[in-house]
């Protein structure tokens, strides 16, 4: 079985909709997604084998107050309009192809963190309600209000496993391919004592996700670490930005998107030989 893990970073993603638009060009799948944050909206998009989609949502709505800031905020109750990218875009500006994406054999995975117990909740596409799943999986601390599904709060994967490649090794998975969203060697800073406060204001109620919030930078950093050796050890196939990404998470500079878009289709080009021989496709 082979799986493929997608980082979030926000709009740091449209890096991703470039890889996975190569791979679905040339016929490239997977036995299984796994979205984390961003990488879930990218992954739904490859599942229901729409590609530019996730591109062009971004390029196309990112200046529009409706998908992304305070407008977007009040209306969805996240800087990012969910209800504007699931109502009006999925349904008349660029349908979402529901059928071709609940009738793939590909199974897939949006990764949420649960706000109360501060674990990683694995939602599966037979989930009653996955888009809404794959909201909670993007929805940024801070940024967003907790989406509730099943009565639990929800927010935004990276928060407990932002890039859940053991998860996929543990199920046994032969052959793993990880989409990141920054260059090799990157690691995160500490955070700032006044972020630390922010987060405490904000959820001091809930002791599980403060804790996961508190630790996210250092676990990132093992995980970079981890993934460099699996990487090395030809145990994992990884897809990365060749230089640091000058696009920020909530980047609206058009030609800034349109650039690393391009960067993660030409990386992929240039890598898809190497990558189906690590499939053995």
């Amino acid at each position: 079985m082979n799986s493929m893990i997608l980082e979030g970073g926000a709009f740091r993603g449209v890096y991703t909709s470039g890889v996975l638009d190569v791979l679905a060009e040339n016929g490239v799948g997977f036995d299984a997604v796994v979205g984390v944050s961003a990488g879930a909206l990218n992954g739904i998009n490859f599942i229901s084998g729409q590609i530019g989609r996730s591109a062009r949502i971004n390029l196309c709505y990112v200046r529009d107050s409706r998908y992304v800031g305070p407008r977007a905020l009040l209306r969805s109750h996240s800087v990012i309009g969910f209800d504007f990218l699931f109502g009006e875009v999925s349904d008349e500006l660029d349908p979402f192809d529901n059928e071709t994406f609940f009738s793939s054999p590909t199974k897939f995975y949006a990764v949420a963190t649960n706000c109360l117990n501060g674990k990683p909740a694995f939602f599966e596409r037979d989930h009653s309600d996955i888009l809404l799943a794959a909201r909670a999986s993007a929805s940024m601390p801070l940024l967003s209000r907790f989406v509730q599904i099943d009565g639990v709060p929800y927010l935004d994967g990276g928060i407990a496993c932002a890039i859940p490649y053991q998860w996929a090794l543990d199920a046994g998975h032969e052959k793993v391919v990880l989409v990141l969203t920054r260059q090799k060697g990157y690691r995160k800073e500490p955070l700032s004592y006044k972020m630390k406060e922010l987060y405490y204001r904000t959820y001091r109620k809930y002791p599980a996700l403060m804790r996961q919030l508190l630790s996210a930078q250092q676990r990132y950093n093992r995980m970079q670490e981890e993934i460099e050796e699996l990487e090395a050890a030809g145990r994992i196939f990884v897809l990365r930005p060749q230089k640091p990404v000058a696009v920020s998470r909530l980047e609206r500079n058009v030609d800034k998107l349109e650039q690393l878009y391009s960067e993660g289709r030409l990386e992929t080009l240039q890598r898809l030989e190497e990558l189906k021989w690590y499939l053995q496709v």
